[in-house]
């Protein structure tokens, strides 16, 4: 196959006006599916001219609200009711979403560090090609809908991509705040270019991510929040005009300006957190108790933050492994 050829196709006509419900289709051979296609359900509603958008859920597979904020968008909306394109992903790595993990049980594979892909590679590394190559440079603008998962809570967020490009940072930070979610997370140049942020950033389209919460579950505020997020760009772009208005408000613009704030594990053991997500913390402050659960003749270790910063994420697991992150620390944006 020519490099740039995807193998993955989509079994209805994006281009085509009306409500389509149908699946994106992955070539995958395995004990399950033998003979057929593994499918990942997508909702396509056009009408007429206008700007289009893809929006993005499951992209980790145990990150629920998303998915349900997805769904709920999808019937409200009508084809009659909107000028342009809305292309609904609910669950983009949809065997992990089924099973309910992190990574897609078809390849082990983590579908936001697989771009650029490879079209002859793994499922993930397929979707993650085709995306980068055939999906995203249809589209005006992106959502990627995440949360902590089970392993753990973010404080509610949206994520811009701070880009060389000037002109698509700021298109990226007009999405981020009118979404709505009290803090904006810049993702400058620790950010990982193995995403769906970079990937979008690669083709010049304006993006948002958006963490929501997290624990596995699905949180009915993190759900109500992505929703009226997704109706908020919905209506900036004059694509749907829904009854909730917009809501201006302040915004915490934060990064992860230093790496070495965020706090790991030093072995494998139970956290014993005294923080949470959101909260402000001081140099020199307690995170928690390390207990060497396995090893009781060793005495538990005070975990200290060694800079100040706010608590963006931290670990929703009690024990945990060597190296997990048990507190993330991000500081104000400069």
């Amino acid at each position: 196959m020519p490099n740039n050829q995807s193998r993955i196709k989509s079994n209805i006509d994006l281009e085509k006006n009306g409500f389509q419900i149908g699946d994106l289709v992955i070539p995958w051979s395995d004990n399950s599916v033998p003979l057929g296609y593994h499918a990942i359900p997508i909702i396509n509603i056009r009408n007429g001219k206008g700007k289009k958008i893809l929006i993005i859920g499951g992209n980790h597979g145990d990150e629920f609200e998303g998915p349900a904020a997805i769904m709920r968008v999808s019937q409200k909306v009508l084809s009659n009711e909107i000028t342009g394109q809305i292309l609904l992903i609910p669950c983009l790595s949809f065997s992990a979403v089924m099973n309910s993990s992190r990574t897609n049980p078809l390849d082990n594979k983590n579908m936001n560090r697989a771009f650029p892909g490879d079209p002859d590679g793994s499922p993930t590394e397929m979707l993650a090609h085709y995306l980068e190559t055939k999906l995203i440079s249809n589209f005006d603008v992106i959502i990627d809908l995440h949360s902590g998962g089970k392993a753990s809570i973010f404080t509610p967020c949206s994520l811009a991509t701070k880009s060389k490009n000037t002109t698509l940072f700021n298109k990226n930070m007009i999405l981020a705040k009118v979404f709505g979610a009290p803090t904006i997370w810049i993702l400058g140049q620790n950010n990982d270019n193995r995403s769906l942020n970079s990937a979008a950033e690669r083709a010049g389209i304006p993006m948002i991510a958006a963490e929501l919460g997290g624990g596995g579950g699905v949180d009915p505020n993190m759900t109500n929040l992505a929703e009226l997020g997704i109706l908020n760009i919905l209506n900036h772009l004059d694509i749907f005009k829904s009854k909730q208005n917009l809501k201006k408000s302040e915004f915490e613009i934060i990064e992860i300006s230093n790496p070495k704030a965020t706090l790991h594990a030093p072995g494998d053991g139970i956290f014993d957190r005294l923080i949470k997500a959101g909260e402000i913390v001081s140099k020199g402050q307690s995170a928690g108790w390390f207990h060497y659960i396995s090893e009781p003749e060793r005495p538990s270790i005070e975990l200290q933050f060694s800079h100040s910063g706010k608590i963006l994420a931290h670990s929703n697991r009690g024990l945990v492994k060597r190296g997990e992150m048990l507190a993330l620390v991000a500081n104000k944006y400069q």
